[in-house]
């Protein structure tokens, strides 16, 4: 499960990132040089980690990050090991007749098979540039595009809620502005004619529109844990 928060105001400050010990570092290694065989198209790219979530005041979120590579998520595989927690974006994807996109993960994401929201790992900033609430937004929108094909100006999309999972992590949720189904889906199939001639593999293999928390159960395989919690918040606020 996942609890749902709220916050006029998201604020972000960046910490320096866990020191671990040598023989933490080698186990660490050692698993992300499994995950890689089992996985090649992993990549050990720079992300970043949430490192603390609290509530400034009651309008203010205050979530602390760290700069590490993917490989750290390895943590997760090694026993007594602090285990990093994500900080993601997300985007609720309406049609105009309040249904919602979900897509699942293909076979070359590091999960595949799993039905999710359009989103991903934050990156870090380059450069003196600020991780804030404007590139958080300009990532989502671009999570979005190489996702799905449906493009939106970043400042189209509104922050609608920030999301604290059981394992820890966090997740930052906007709203982008309503699409009818059927240019959905052909955003959807003219990216994935593209990858495909690219010689890559879309990041979705599917997708599908979800009208409310009841037909979660009928998208077999594994479900993100904020998929429900988020679907049945949407859907009372959009929703038919």
């Amino acid at each position: 499960m996942a609890e749902l928060l709220e916050a006029e105001t998201l604020r972000l400050v960046e910490v320096a990132p866990p020191a671990l010990p040598p023989q933490t570092r080698t186990a660490m290694d050692r698993e992300w040089g499994e995950a890689v065989l089992a996985n090649p198209a992993l990549f050990d790219g720079p992300v970043a980690v949430c490192a603390g979530l609290s509530r400034e005041d009651p309008d203010t979120l205050l979530v602390s990050w760290s700069r590490t590579t993917y490989r750290y998520f390895a943590l997760r595989r090694v026993p007594g090991a602090s285990v990093l927690r994500s900080l993601f974006v997300s985007v609720v994807q309406p049609t105009d007749d309040g249904r919602l996109l979900v897509g699942r993960m293909s076979t070359s994401t590091a999960a595949p098979g799993r039905w999710q929201f359009p989103g991903g790992s934050v990156e870090p900033p380059t450069g003196d540039e600020p991780l804030d609430e404007h590139a958080l937004r300009r990532h989502a929108a671009v999570e979005l595009a190489e996702e799905t094909g449906v493009d939106h100006p970043a400042a189209d999309l509104t922050r609608c809620l920030v999301t604290y999972g059981e394992d820890g992590q966090v997740g930052v949720h906007y709203l982008a502005p309503p699409v009818p189904a059927p240019l959905l889906h052909e955003r959807y199939e003219a990216l994935v004619a593209d990858e495909t001639a690219r010689g890559r593999v879309p990041e979705f293999d599917r997708i599908t529109l979800v009208g409310s928390p009841a037909e979660l159960p009928d998208l077999a395989g594994p479900h993100v844990a904020y998929l429900e919690p988020l679907v049945r918040w949407t859907h009372r606020r959009v929703g038919s």
